[in-house]
């Protein structure tokens, strides 16, 4: 469960009656959105909010003796609010978590001096000193919400799904499973670029995995219950027995590795290494993975696996790795997707079978290639996302963007689908121009704009979202140096633009502000 601090903002002249009000409406609407709340109560002081620097430090003391526990921070002002209590509050917890700032609406009968809020203008001056003070910060979709309505809960949410991937990428541990394959120079990484923003990655060499999967007996019960897992998991008619256990084997001390080194997602080598020396592909004990929510990406590509992790965090629900591999006829704007596959079986509707690698088949032979998951993605829409170290500008980049799997007519092998993605010969410039992987992480949500707001404003990466920008023309145009946006402010390219809400980008024309839903569960 997502937990939130919730900071009431109060100012002593305005009615402070307000802030009681509030402030319940507030911790019912998060309950109800399935969140936890840290917040001072009636009895710490007056009414639970904050309008002196006594009430920040307990508010503060409060945030710190729950700091393991808190993701982010709310701050809701029913009136004007105090805004230095809500700075110094944040200052002296040490929080270092997303923060999100809302702001009441004043009603046009409830104007007189007994009712008016002012939070209209008390919002501005919260973020004016949060700035002042470094703090990040993001923002409601409009500048004052009432907390009940539908658009606010769409924002909490999204909020609440940026908490996740912060702090999911900030202690995420992966691991390296096997060198990375000598024809797959695009999937090079920085470690000391993913350590400083907090993700480990630990090496383990393929043979030690290899070593202890031979040791294990066929009667042994983790490999029978894990064989039976298989053969529940997907259809394995046209699969020799002797392919199955060999991976149950492996799945087993893939299992136990994740267990003992507390992984979050693991990058596996496979061409060819996997088929010479154990005879299988890993494919399906990687989509069994990625369906539990343990990401697992193809050819040891970590920053790959970084995408994959993320939208998980942020939507709840399985990601997988997928080729930007061909053409779809003329049509600019759609593409096929396609892998071996290891996709989750979310992706087929539970519909895909197992076969074997139709492309390794030809250099290694069909029965050391069994294990691939195959078939089409269903319809759905979906969010792509690919995360890369930039060594040269010693910074992080990415871009993301929302796109749908269709169900326009092809026949191939392998995991695949066909997508539609607006403008997407831009997004293609713009994939070459800057040296990007082919490689792109896909998630059956629409969860982009969370992923720009998490990784842009609290992680400091460059991020491109292809669903809000144009694509640069000329080839090899650089990024923006890594530099890092002031606080509560994006990055330099927007700086002319309005704020971001926290969590969503600009409503496309002819789109509702709430047609889909984002964020997932809380």
């Amino acid at each position: 469960m997502t937990t939130l601090g919730v900071l009431v903002g109060n100012r002593g002249f305005f009615p402070a009656e307000l802030c009681e009000q509030g402030r319940k409406v507030i911790l019912s609407v998060l309950k109800e959105e399935g969140l936890e709340a840290v917040a001072l109560g009636p009895k710490d002081t007056k009414f639970g909010s904050v309008e002196s620097h006594a009430d920040a430090k307990k508010c503060a003391d409060l945030f710190k003796a729950n700091r393991e526990k808190i993701d982010g921070i709310l701050v809701t002002l029913p009136n004007f609010g105090d805004e230095r209590g809500i700075a110094d509050t944040i200052k002296m917890s040490g929080l270092d978590v997303p923060v999100l700032v809302h702001a009441f609406p004043d009603e046009p009968g409830r104007m007189a001096i007994e009712h008016r809020r002012d939070s209209f203008c008390g919002k501005m001056s919260a973020c004016n000193n949060l700035t002042q003070y470094g703090i990040r910060f993001s923002l409601t979709s409009e500048h004052t919400m009432d907390p009940e309505s539908q658009a606010f809960r769409s924002d909490l949410r999204d909020f609440a799904a940026t908490c996740r991937v912060v702090k999911g990428m900030r202690k995420a541990r992966f691991a390296q499973i096997g060198a990375r394959p000598a024809a797959f120079a695009t999937v090079r990484y920085s470690e000391k670029l993913l350590e400083r923003t907090g993700v480990s990655v630990e090496s383990i060499d393929l043979s030690e995995i290899f070593g202890r999967a031979w040791g294990l007996n066929d009667k042994e019960s983790s490999v029978i219950s894990k064989l039976d897992e298989i053969r529940g998991y997907v259809k394995t008619t046209r699969i020799p027995r002797e392919s199955l256990v060999r991976m149950a084997k492996f799945a087993v001390v893939l299992d136990q590795c994740i267990a003992e080194r507390e992984l979050s997602g693991t990058a596996i080598q496979c061409w060819t290494s996997m088929q010479e020396n154990f005879g299988v592909v890993p494919c399906a004990v990687m989509s069994i993975l990625s369906n539990g929510l343990s990401p697992s990406a193809c050819e040891t590509d970590i920053s790959g696996l970084l995408g994959m992790y993320a939208m998980i965090q942020a939507s709840g629900r399985p990601s997988g790795i997928a080729d930007w591999n061909n053409n779809y006829s003329d049509d600019p704007d759609k593409c096929v997707l396609f892998h071996c596959s290891n996709f989750p079986q979310e992706f087929f509707a539970n519909k895909g079978v197992m076969d074997y690698q139709e492309i390794l088949a030809g250099t290694v032979g069909r029965e050391k290639s069994y294990g691939t998951v195959v078939g089409r993605l269903a319809p759905t829409d979906f969010t792509y996302c690919r995360v890369s170290t930039d060594d040269f500008a010693g910074t992080i980049r990415a871009y993301v963007g929302e796109g749908e799997i269709t169900t326009d007519p092809i026949n191939t092998f392998g995991g695949y689908a066909v997508a539609r993605i607006p403008r997407l010969q831009a997004l293609l410039r713009l994939i070459c121009s800057r040296g990007f992987e082919h490689h792109v992480a896909i998630n059956p949500s629409r969860v982009a704009p969370v992923i720009e707001e998490a990784f842009s404003r609290y992680l400091l990466w460059d991020v491109y979202n292809h669903d809000r920008e144009a694509a640069p023309t000329g080839a090899g145009r650089a990024p923006s140096e890594g530099r890092s946006p002031p606080a509560g402010r994006s990055r330099p390219r927007e700086e002319a633009r309005e704020a971001r809400p926290a969590g969503r980008a600009r409503p496309r024309a002819g789109k509702k502000t709430e047609a889909a839903t984002r964020g997932g569960k809380a």
